[in-house]
């Protein structure tokens, strides 16, 4: 059910049925606020939540925003 991988040079663990299903989760993906790879025009929320997952070696998907604009 389970699985140990290496995830950006960390292993780390995830669900089987979960790994590489982030971005199909995730509604930044589907918001015009969203700029992945340009954090001066991001979002500030996105860019937060992205500090703590790059702080503690977490992916966390968002599923409910207050400033989400459709894309």
């Amino acid at each position: 059910m389970y699985e140990k991988y290496a995830h950006h040079e960390m292993m780390v663990w995830v669900r089987k049925d979960l790994k590489g299903n982030h971005r199909s989760h995730c509604l930044c993906f589907d918001c015009k606020r969203f700029q992945p790879g340009a954090p001066e025009g991001n979002c500030e929320i996105a860019n937060l939540i992205y500090a703590v997952c790059l702080a503690h070696n977490v992916v966390t998907p968002v599923w409910e925003c207050p400033d989400f604009s459709e894309a």
